[in-house]
C-alpha cells in the first residue's frame, strides 16, 4: 500500500495539504467538493505536488510537517519537486 501526502493548488491561490491512499479518488472528492470542508469553497482544485510513503503513519507524520510550514516554505517543496 502507498499513502500519498499531497499538496493542492486552490481556485484563490491557497494551498491545501493533506494523505490519501488513493490520490485519483481524494483529488476528484476535493473538486466535488465533498473531501474537505477548506477546499469545498475553493474550488476547484489542482494537484501540485505528492509524495509517496510506504505507510500511513510516515503519510501523517509529513502532512503535519508541512502544515506547520509557512507558505513561502511550502511554495520550495513545489519549486524543488
Amino acid at each position: 500500500m502507498t499513502a500519498w501526502v499531497y499538496i493542492l493548488r486552490c481556485s484563490d491561490g491557497t494551498l491545501y495539504t493533506g494523505w490519501t491512499n488513493d490520490i485519483g479518488k481524494r483529488l476528484a472528492a476535493h473538486n466535488k467538493g465533498t473531501a474537505s470542508k477548506y477546499t469545498r469553497g475553493r474550488r476547484p482544485v489542482e494537484l501540485v505536488w505528492k509524495e509517496g510513503f510506504g505507510t500511513r503513519e510516515e503519510a501523517m507524520s509529513r502532512e503535519v510537517s508541512i502544515k506547520s510550514l509557512t507558505k513561502a516554505q511550502k511554495m520550495m517543496i513545489l519549486k524543488n519537486g
